[in-house]
C-alpha cells in the first residue's frame, strides 16, 4: 500500500510539473526528483520504467537531454511509420508488428527492412546510447504462444540491427507476450497496437560521465 501511494504521488507531482517544462527541463526534473522513486515502483521490465529510472538528472540530465532530442529528431525523420517520443531522458521508440513482421511470423518484412536500416544508422550516429528491445503481442492465441513470439520478434530486430553495423554490447533483448498490453484487448484495432515491438534508447555510461563532466555537446 506505501508503494502505491508513493508511486501515485510521484507520478502526480511527475505529471503536474511537466506541464510547465520544454524537454530538457523535464528531463532535469525527472532525474533529480521524482525519477528514481517511479522508476523503481513502474512495472518492472516497462519500457517508460526504464526510462524513468535511467536518468541522472540535474545539470547532466539537461545535456543529455539536448542530446536525446536531436536523436529523436533523426529518428522520426528516418521511420515515420513508428511512433517515437521522449521519454525523460531517454526516448521511447515503438514499431507496429504488422507492419515489421508477416502474421505469426517473426522474419522480418521485406518492405520494412529499408526503415530499420534507416534506424540503424541514426544509432550508429549516436553510438553512446543502450537500447532495450522489448517484443509484445496481443491476447490471440495461447499464453506460451505469445511469448516465444515476443522473444522470437524481439531478438529478430536485435539481429537485423547488428546485421546493419549496430554493436551487439549495446544491445538488450526483452519480451513480454501479452502481459504488458498498452490498450484493452477488446477491439481489432486495439489488438493491433498492442502487436509491437518497443525500444527504449537512453544515455550509456560514458555519455552519462560526459554530462556530468560538462563535456557532453
Amino acid at each position: 500500500m506505501k508503494k502505491t501511494i508513493l508511486y501515485i504521488a510521484a507520478v502526480s507531482i511527475l505529471l503536474v510539473g511537466c506541464k510547465t517544462m520544454n524537454k530538457q527541463q523535464k528531463g532535469t526534473a525527472i532525474g533529480a526528483g521524482t525519477g528514481a522513486a517511479v522508476g523503481a515502483l513502474v512495472t518492472k521490465g516497462s519500457v517508460w520504467g526504464i526510462l524513468i529510472g535511467a536518468a541522472v538528472g540535474g545539470t547532466a540530465g539537461n545535456l543529455i537531454g539536448k542530446k536525446m532530442d536531436k536523436q529523436a529528431k533523426a529518428l522520426k525523420q528516418a521511420v515515420p511509420t513508428a511512433q517515437v517520443e521522449r521519454v525523460g531522458e531517454g526516448i521511447n521508440l515503438t514499431f507496429e508488428s504488422g507492419l515489421v513482421f508477416a502474421i505469426n511470423s517473426s522474419d522480418i518484412s521485406d518492405s520494412y527492412k529499408g526503415d530499420l536500416s534507416s534506424v540503424a544508422e541514426v544509432f550508429k550516429k549516436y553510438p553512446e546510447t543502450n537500447i532495450v528491445i522489448e517484443g509484445h503481442t496481443d491476447d490471440t492465441g495461447t499464453d506460451e504462444y505469445n511469448m516465444t513470439l515476443s522473444e522470437k520478434r524481439a531478438k529478430s530486430v536485435q539481429a537485423y540491427f547488428v546485421s546493419k553495423g549496430v554493436a551487439e554490447n549495446r544491445l538488450t533483448t526483452k519480451w513480454y507476450g501479452e502481459t504488458q498490453p498498452k490498450y484493452p484487448n477488446d477491439s481489432e484495432a486495439n489488438r493491433q497496437k498492442n502487436r509491437r515491438v518497443e525500444l527504449a534508447i537512453f544515455a550509456d555510461d560514458k555519455m552519462k560521465e560526459e554530462a556530468k563532466e560538462g563535456k557532453l555537446k
